[in-house]
């Protein structure tokens, strides 16, 4: 009766064992692998958050200008060709 207590408090004592190691080797790969993926990030350049946003912002401020400056455009083309026809029209007569 003994023995079967004993075999079953060493199984128990291997097993809490097994446990123990296998959560240190999950700790130990979990930083490993951090440690990898950290490294390769670095390695790509990049950009943080803060970045992206500010440049963002700028290729949008940029956008704006550029949508204004086609409109103004566009304006003064109209009126070129308005002169330009008033005087075809002037030349005709």
């Amino acid at each position: 009766m003994q023995t079967r207590n004993r075999f079953f408090d060493d199984i128990a004592k291997v097993a809490t064992s097994a446990a123990g190691t296998l959560t240190g080797m999950k700790g130990e790969i979990e930083h490993l692998v951090r440690h990898k993926v950290e490294y390769f990030v670095s390695s790509m350049n990049l950009v943080t958050r803060e970045e992206f946003e500010v440049a963002n912002a700028m290729i949008a401020k940029a956008r704006e200008n550029q949508e204004k400056l086609e409109k103004k455009i566009e304006v003064l083309e109209k009126k070129i060709n308005l002169k330009t026809r008033r005087n075809t029209k002037k030349e005709t007569k």
